[in-house]
């Protein structure tokens, strides 16, 4: 079972590859961190430029050809971006919008599924209703990540990004689910319904069940090992690799493992790991997302030139495969935008019979945001050059050039349209305040007041007589104290600038104490180190 991703990651000509390539990825690194800083600055999502750049080098002269084994695509780039999206999510409020999420993540990519098998078998030559659904599960699953940076340059309400967030998260495994039986069913030529209802069965609720398992195991690990900070990071980036790798071994749903795993760990992360930790390990992975994000984006263009050649080998015309990933591409935009209202329809009826999270009529607008926010992405890509190469016979898998181009044109074709054109149509839509929470300067008055009375209590009844024996208990029982007083206790922009221009004078004085040779210079970066923490709650008080 291992040994196989062993051999596929410590084979000869993986080795050479790497080698090769590193220079030329290094300047990738560079081209993807400019054109994201460019991307941020014309306020535009960075994957569509991440995109058009690999398109614009993969057209330079003599530049190398990266060819992925398709066997390493999924494995490297899709446990850990699922594994961090779902620490991104609130689990409270996923679980408020339940049944528009569910309803998007898994019924809406069946009908899509479906929608492109049957106009795949009745357009395309050749293709079967299989291999329809096939193409269906590749482009069925929607990209969170260009959805949220698309809504981070505009105002929306909470539960508009945590519906699409949300459902570009859970899809990714319904579209899996889909194209792996359409997969089985073109390489072995079977098709037995009541097989493949129960395998589906097993398939999510087994994933789901070993994801939780292994979640579980960890989580064990990291209370009952003597780890450190570091190897408690690095337990974090193996986590999800394993529950991906064990759940598609046991045959059912590596995602739903990888979801579901990271739902327990993120629920339970505040006792799995201390402070400082956490506050490390977020960085950590931070860098980590940047750089497969970055670096999958930018694949996404830079595999055009292998498409061509395929679509060559076919011996099909470029402008009848454009056409028809076109064609796909309407299909699949269609369908979601249908099911958006057909979703709203059908809550306005049964709010008459079920408790519904908001019983108001969304409007047209509404369903029109939600289902233009269909980008499709990284997954596609990887599913699509996952698909294997040859049949269990030995021959050529079917049209598998023709499915990869027409995957390439949905996703560049989504990016563009959808994706330069959302921003405005979430600015056209003007969303009314729904009301969900609290103002952002109530809930901040709130929450400081509740955390400095649950202080002052705790201060009270366990430390009552020691509190006047320690000037820094004292000093902060008055701080607490006056945020109690205070009518409201949230800082202006302006108090907060002058208080970060102390700190950074602090920081000038602690370089003036680092030239005295009597002082140890790692206390000097200890008390840097508190500094830093102490600027950054100010700045995320400040976002």
């Amino acid at each position: 079972m291992i040994k196989k991703y062993f051999l596929l990651f410590l084979s000869p000509h993986i080795d050479k590859t790497m080698v090769q390539y590193f220079p030329y990825l290094l300047l990738l690194m560079v081209a993807i961190m400019l054109l994201i800083m460019f991307a941020n600055r014309l306020k535009v999502a960075y994957p569509i430029l991440l995109v058009l750049g690999g398109l614009a080098i993969s057209f330079i002269p003599n530049v190398p050809t990266i060819t992925l084994n398709p066997d390493l695509v999924l494995i490297i780039f899709l446990p850990p971006l699922l594994y961090a999206d779902v620490f991104s999510l609130s689990l409270k409020e996923m679980w408020k919008w339940r049944r528009i999420i569910f309803s998007f993540a898994f019924i809406v990519v069946f009908i899509t599924a479906a929608a492109v098998a049957w106009v795949a078998n009745m357009v395309f030559p050749g293709f079967s209703l299989a291999l329809g659904f096939l193409l269906g599960g590749v482009i069925g699953s929607t990209d969170a990540v260009s959805a949220s940076t698309i809504m981070k340059f505009v105002k929306v309400p909470k539960r508009i990004s945590t519906i699409i967030e949300s459902e570009s998260l859970l899809n990714d495994a319904s579209s899996l689910i889909v194209f792996r039986f359409a997969a089985l069913v073109v390489t072995t030529g079977q098709l037995v319904w009541t097989d493949i209802a129960l395998n589906f069965l097993w398939v999510v609720i087994g994933g789901a069940l070993i994801g939780l398992a292994v979640a579980w195991v960890m989580r064990k690990l990291h209370r009952f090992l003597p780890t450190d900070a570091n190897m408690d990071i690095i337990l974090t980036l193996i986590a999800p690799y394993i529950m991906y790798i064990v759940a598609n071994e046991m045959g059912v749903s590596g995602v739903l493992a990888v979801v579901a795993g990271g739902m327990y760990m993120s629920f339970h992360i505040t006792s799995i790991l201390a402070a400082s930790t956490y506050n490390k390990a977020v960085a950590v992975w931070d860098i980590l997302g940047f750089v497969l994000n970055g670096l999958a984006f930018m694949l996404i263009g830079l595999a055009l030139p292998e498409v061509l050649i395929g679509i060559e080998a076919e011996g099909m015309s470029l402008a009848t495969a454009t056409n028809y990933g076109l064609l796909i591409t309407g299909v699949v935009v269609g369908v979601r935008l249908l099911s958006s209202y057909g979703a709203v329809l059908i809550t306005q009826v049964m709010k008459h019979f079920i408790a519904v999270a908001d019983r108001r009529n969304p409007g047209t607008r509404v369903p029109l945001v939600l289902g233009w926010a269909g980008m499709r992405g990284v997954l596609s890509l990887a599913v699509a050059l996952s698909i294997p190469l040859t049949l269990e016979n030995g021959e050529p898998f079917p049209h598998r050039s023709l499915i990869l181009y027409i995957t390439f044109i949905v996703i560049l074709a989504t990016l563009l349209v959808q994706g330069l054109s959302l921003p405005a149509l979430i600015r056209w839509a003007k969303f009314p305040d729904y009301e969900d929470h609290i103002p952002e300067a109530e809930a901040e008055s709130l929450i400081r007041k509740s955390l400095a009375q649950a202080a002052l209590d705790y201060m009270q009844k366990h430390y009552k007589e020691g509190i006047n024996d320690s000037l820094l208990l004292q000093n902060q029982k008055d701080i607490w104290q006056y945020q109690l007083d205070l009518p409201k206790c949230n800082t202006t922009p302006e108090v907060r600038k002058k208080y970060v221009a102390i700190l950074h004078h602090q920081r000038e004085i602690l370089h003036q104490l680092n030239k005295n040779p009597r002082i140890d210079e790692e206390q000097i970066r200890n008390f840097h180190r508190q500094l830093n923490l102490e600027e950054e709650k100010w700045e995320v008080w400040e976002d």
